[in-house]
């Protein structure tokens, strides 16, 4: 039985020399595994070049979603990306939120507004030029914190108040747990909050500043995701938005 599915790429694994594994957010099931049988014959159905991270395709795969993985017998792009693959900035990009979503995506089964959430937002990352791209993973991490139940919470927040982390809100007094942001560095998760793709290219942060946001939100994502490791590709970031 064949089942098809739109699917997100998260993480391609070689596994040995004929087959990778792939870890993709599926329309149909959510986060899971695939296997892939590489052949660079032409006109092969699957071709490895095609599950770079946050592509975007349509695959069709063996079997049901059980304990086993299924083989892939084809893949087609879903919605071609045209400059993703190729800007190092965004390639750069897509390799952090590949990782982070490989780590932070725990769910099984369906569920469609994330999926379109990651769709869209993936296709504004390929769209957008300029001073926004250097935002964008900012406005991607907060929102996506919406979907996983850990949105911050704004509706107390005083100027000279604390951001409590591990609570996700804001305080008066520093919480005893020691996670949280002094209030010089707590006004800034306001300003994430109301950031969205059409706006994040008025947000002017210099560089220190987005790279203390950027890990920020990765020790929220931490403190809030059971076993969520370090990042290797988070430093590949901070290196390159460095310069």
């Amino acid at each position: 039985m064949q089942e098809k599915t739109a699917a997100v790429v998260l993480h391609c694994l070689k596994y040995n020399d004929t087959s990778h594994i792939v870890n993709v957010y599926a329309e149909s099931v959510g986060r899971t595994f695939y296997i892939i049988k590489v052949s660079r014959a032409r006109g092969s159905g699957v071709r490895p070049s095609l599950f770079h991270p946050l592509a975007l395709l349509e695959l069709e795969a063996e079997g049901r979603n059980t304990a086993q993985l299924r083989r892939i017998t084809e893949a087609r792009l879903l919605h071609p990306l045209h400059s993703l693959p190729l800007d190092p900035y965004k390639s750069a990009i897509a390799l952090f939120l590949g990782e982070f979503l490989h780590h932070a995506l725990r769910e099984e089964g369906q569920n469609a507004p994330l999926f379109a959430y990651l769709v869209h937002s993936i296709r504004i990352l390929d769209a957008c030029q300029g001073a926004g791209v250097a935002n964008f993973h900012l406005v991607f991490l907060m929102r996506l914190s919406r979907f996983l139940g850990l949105y911050p919470n704004l509706d107390d927040y005083q100027a000279g108040d604390c951001f409590d982390l591990q609570g996700a809100c804001f305080s008066r007094r520093p919480p005893l747990h020691g996670h949280y942001l002094r209030p010089e560095e707590a006004v800034f998760i306001p300003r994430l909050m109301r950031m969205n793709f059409g706006t994040m290219h008025l947000f002017p942060f210099n560089r220190l500043q987005r790279l203390r946001c950027l890990e920020v939100l990765n020790d929220f994502y931490r403190l809030h995701i059971p076993s969520f490791p370090q990042l290797r590709s988070l430093e590949v970031l901070q290196e390159l938005f460095a310069h």
